[in-house]
């Protein structure tokens, strides 16, 4: 495989990384902690902010990269915690507009054990509830949250917001950064920027979809944002069935190829893994991966569509100008 840098591949910005180390958590304030699903569903997701005034991180971080949450407690061999990581929410000037404020999207884990190895109880079928998805989604205004981080030098805005265009995959809380990168896109303070975005969020129902509201505001407001959702397990109002965030970008390909066949557009992708691997078919389909994708030698003479699902992480690999963030 070659990738090779071409002159509109993004320059992105330096940042600033661990600032506080898990060795010495800085400590937040919770400022408010409210459900941001469009409507009734089987998942509790939230959006929360944490005031980090005063600490090595306030003013310290930008969108498209994390922080890591310390859950109070030990685990069951008696050690404290793990940090997990939350992608940031908010603008790089925070949700109070002086980088004080801090935010992401938390959905609570409720699963049963499965075993992840042949020494683990087979049988086993208890509830397993997530440790810190579940201690942020339990915090009320006021509680305290060791807090890490920031993290992350890659899934960024580029430094020159306005040299390109942007298309947003989204799947669950992936849309996290994105609430943050649209924010900063479209409601800078020296104006919002005129560049063509285009977000796709992919949600099992209607009602799973989060922060619609604002993203139907913000597709009102601003001719150049494009909102589009991919509900998966709907029946549509044509009776067709449901579809993910691949098939929007195979739907409505011919509104999405100039955009794609333009030198300023960037892709970005976040969500549950695995979700690259359709898009990546879509984009070889359509003729439109050469800029996107760096596809191996021995996969030249085969039909994007007969790509085995399995193999195509392995060799199919993203250039500069599509970035993956799934987990």
């Amino acid at each position: 495989m070659s990738n090779p840098t071409t002159t509109s591949d993004p320059i992105l910005p330096e940042v600033k990384m661990n600032l506080a180390p898990p060795s010495a958590p800085i400590t937040g304030r919770v400022v408010s902690n409210d459900m941001c699903l469009k409507g009734k569903s089987n998942s509790y997701v939230r959006h929360t902010e944490i005031d980090i005034t005063g600490t090595a991180i306030a003013g310290n971080f930008i969108v498209g990269q994390s922080f890591g949450v310390i859950a109070p407690g030990v685990d069951e061999k008696g050690k404290p915690h793990k940090v997990r990581l939350y992608s940031i929410a908010c603008p790089k000037w925070g949700e109070d507009g002086q980088g004080n404020v801090i935010s992401t999207t938390p959905k609570r884990v409720l699963e049963e054990y499965k075993p992840q190895k042949k020494t683990d109880d087979q049988i086993r079928h208890t509830l397993f509830i997530g440790v810190c998805s579940n201690f942020l989604c339990d915090l009320n205004p006021g509680d305290e949250v060791q807090i890490t981080g920031p993290a992350g030098r890659r899934f960024l805005l580029p430094a020159n917001t306005a040299d390109h265009d942007y298309i947003f995959l989204a799947t669950g809380t992936g849309i996290a950064p994105f609430r943050g990168m649209v924010k900063e896109l479209l409601e800078n303070p020296e104006g919002p920027c005129k560049s063509q975005i285009h977000l796709v969020m992919g949600a099992p129902y209607d009602t799973d979809l989060l922060y619609d509201e604002l993203f139907a505001d913000f597709a009102t407001k601003h001719d150049n944002f494009h909102y589009h959702t991919a509900i998966s397990r709907e029946i549509r109002p044509d009776g067709s069935r449901g579809i993910y965030t691949h098939h929007c970008i195979d739907e409505k390909i011919e509104t999405f190829r100039p955009l794609l066949e333009n030198e300023r557009t960037l892709i970005y992708i976040c969500g549950i893994q695995g979700m690259q691997t359709g898009l990546y078919q879509v984009l070889a389909t359509n003729g439109l991966s050469d800029a996107y994708l760096t596809i191996a030698d021995d996969w030249a003479d085969l039909n994007p569509k007969d790509w085995p699902w399995a193999e195509i992480k392995r060799n199919v690999r993203p250039t500069p100008r599509c970035m993956v963030e799934v987990y």
